[in-house]
């Protein structure tokens, strides 16, 4: 536990510093999105915070507190009822929300859960069938608790794992479609990806959150999910033009790719 806070600790000194000295040098937006001035955000925030009756739980592990990319700042800015926690894990006392689950869940197992997490697995409901079979899961749709995981794919699988024992009291796993014999879409292929992903399917913590809202939030859903893409869109966007092009390497033959050694090694 130690070292988990001193890690903690760290990212946050880190993130400060770094955050300190990119002040001194870029220019950074006063007016809603803290994004440097030129990539701008605040001209598709919404205007308001989106009220939604899905709570929603976001871990971010502390070494996103580092990325430039990082899309959870935004989520913040777009939803109300949205909580960040900074660490590698859930337990009892990272949330009061979450603690108030697991104590109702405690005192009476038979109540059916009022929280989902999100993560990619075969064994766990797709999304869109989870949604017409609450019943089934023992899932109560009023007042609901949506939990997602914010890290590289490696790290969120540790932090899924290292939780569990917490989650799987009061929460069901569910996941949005994936295919993990596609490799993952970059941002040179998808207009929404600003990572290199480990799958097909897999997405950011931003657009997860849209998609999962869309299904969750009926009858204003498919609005969510517009204002939410919207803003990814915009940011992808940004990236994309401060990438420098670079110009794919001809593919060589095994023969060929011999011929140019030997010709370097007589040079």
């Amino acid at each position: 536990m130690e070292t988990e806070e001193h890690d903690e600790q760290l990212a946050h000194f880190e993130f400060e510093q770094e955050e300190t000295r990119v002040k001194k040098t870029r220019e950074i937006c006063s007016n809603g999105c803290d994004r440097p001035a030129n990539v701008c955000l605040c001209g598709v925030l919404p205007t308001q915070s989106i009220l939604t009756s899905t709570k929603l739980v976001i871990l971010q592990h502390p070494y996103e507190l580092r990325q430039k990319l990082a899309t959870v700042p935004i989520l913040t800015k777009c939803l109300i009822n949205c909580q960040t926690i900074i660490g590698r894990r859930l337990r009892y006392g990272s949330s009061t929300l979450l603690d108030s689950l697991h104590n109702a869940s405690i005192n009476d197992s038979t109540l059916p859960h009022h929280a989902i997490f999100l993560f990619p697995e075969k064994t766990y409901a797709f999304f869109f069938s989870v949604i017409f079979n609450f019943h089934v899961l023992r899932i109560d749709i009023n007042n609901l608790v949506l939990i997602v995981f914010d890290g590289t794919w490696n790290h969120a699988k540790e932090m899924v794992n290292a939780s569990l024992p917490f989650l799987s009291k009061f929460a069901s796993q569910v996941c949005l479609n994936y295919d993990v014999e596609v490799d993952g879409e970059s941002i040179y292929d998808s207009e929404l990806v600003l990572r290199k992903e480990p799958f097909g399917g897999c997405m950011s913590t931003i657009e997860a959150v849209a998609r999962s809202l869309r299904l969750l939030e009926e009858p204003n859903g498919m609005d969510i999910e517009n204002v939410l893409i919207s803003v990814l869109r915009t940011m992808v966007k940004f990236q994309a033009c401060h990438l420098k092009p670079v110009k794919p390497r001809p593919k060589l033959s095994k023969k060929q790719l011999i011929k140019a050694s030997a010709c370097q090694m007589n040079e």
